[in-house]
């Protein structure tokens, strides 16, 4: 028994300017699709206003009900349908294959070395290029010289996996050397060797600064402190189980503040902790305000009554809701560093679009960065990728001052979470 790729992906685009672009998957189902489903949405600058999925194991129907963010880039819905696609168990599936072991193979990982005149927010174009073209972004090392000019190393994996040709490869660097004129001055892309391996592995961060990044608790105003007055009322995320409702599922009913992703990150903790949501209602938002509804297993297909791992599980959701992302600036020497931190999927991804709104919110601010990099680091709990900025000093910004400070922490992590 088989299907068509015709039938897997549908999109129908809202009728009128500001309606809702509607997405519906219908295909077999496979361990953590629907994260996959909500990670590529949010590739393409979208957040989920709503949605309804259900699966019995085998078959999953998911309903989207997407909007571009305020930030959002140019949509091609052909490739957003194409790599949806792409996420699915391939066509002509069959119900009774094993589906655990139908992973994509890794893309190859190339080295884009960009060489480009220092100029106010030209990162921030240069990243915008790459998403508008479907790379996605593993890791940066961005260096400035004595004279002027900025050398940015982006290791990049090809969405439409097409950076084995040439054209592909030319269209790339001439995207670039448009968008940035006279400021550009070289573009080339090769396949990334041993040698640059120092730049892309783990990279142990100062213990002061990787125990505030990480360790801190959770607390109200830290999670708080950027949210409107009339969205303050609400200090916790909710989650009630209720293991009444049905014979052979947990219910999670869940409340928490709305934010970028935030579909995404429900979905993404639930697979790695091996929780098979059966059935999942994503509602509208009131007031600034989320509420789901998820139908759950654990991978032996029984409901979750142990006490324990309900507390375990509501923890781990509420850490992921409150604090999905973390920004704090530290001093480096003489310098000031801006540390923005995701966590990993145990799949090794990490979180799309973070190093593109993070050199927007700087962009808008109008400050100056000195050099950039994203690196690994692992703690003893998990895997987190930690975008890491030098910034330069100005009048408008002094950033010895703690108001400065906080106001560039405060609009990086708006931007991050979408509010």
């Amino acid at each position: 028994m088989g299907f068509s790729c015709d039938d897997a992906i549908e999109i129908q685009l809202g009728k009128c300017p500001g309606e809702p672009t509607v997405v519906t998957v219908n295909c077999p189902d496979k361990a953590g699709l629907g994260c996959d489903i909500c990670r590529i949405v949010l590739e393409f600058g979208f957040c989920i206003t709503k949605a309804d999925f259900s699966t019995d194991g085998r078959w999953c129907y998911i309903v989207l009900w997407v909007v571009p963010s305020p930030s959002s880039l140019i949509v091609d819905w052909e490739s957003l349908k194409t790599r949806l696609l792409s996420a699915c168990p391939s066509c002509l599936f069959s119900f009774y294959l094993n589906q655990q072991s139908t992973g994509p193979s890794s893309s190859p990982l190339y080295l884009l070395k960009f060489w480009y005149l220092d100029q106010k927010g030209l990162l921030h174009d240069v990243t915008k290029v790459l998403c508008e073209l479907e790379l996605a972004i593993q890791r940066v090392k961005v260096m400035p010289t004595p004279d002027g000019r900025v050398l940015d190393l982006f290791f990049i994996t090809d969405c439409m996996e097409l950076l084995h040709t040439k054209k592909r490869r030319d269209e790339i660097c001439g995207h670039l050397m448009a968008a940035l004129g006279d400021y550009c001055i070289t573009c080339e892309i090769q396949l990334a060797g041993p040698e640059y391996e120092s730049l892309q592995g783990f990279s142990p961060l100062p213990p002061a600064i990787a125990e505030e990044l990480f360790s801190y608790e959770l607390s109200d105003e830290a999670c708080m402190q950027t949210l409107s007055p009339d969205m303050k009322a609400l200090k916790k995320a909710h989650i009630t189980v209720d293991n009444s409702m049905s014979p052979a599922h947990t219910l999670l009913q869940i409340q928490c503040v709305d934010q970028k992703g935030l579909f995404y990150d429900i979905l993404r903790t639930s697979k790695d902790c091996n929780i098979q949501i059966a059935y999942g209602r994503f509602s509208s938002k009131v007031k600034g305000f989320r509420n789901m509804d998820l139908f759950i297993q654990q991978t032996n297909g029984k409901k979750i009554v142990d006490p324990e791992s309900q507390i375990a599980l509501c923890s781990r959701l509420k850490e992921e809701m409150l604090h999905p992302l973390r920004v704090i600036i530290a001093n480096r020497g003489p310098d000031t560093e801006l540390l923005v931190a995701n966590p990993v999927e145990l799949s090794g991804k990490g979180r799309p679009r973070v190093f593109y709104d993070v050199t927007l919110a700087l962009k808008v601010l109008g400050i100056f960065i000195f050099s950039a990099e994203i690196v690994r680091h692992s703690t003893s709990v998990r895997q987190w990728e930690v975008y890491r900025f030098l910034l330069n000093e100005s009048d408008e910004f002094p950033l010895a001052s703690c108001q400065a400070r906080s106001r560039i922490v405060e609009r990086v992590r708006r931007t991050l979470m979408g509010w």
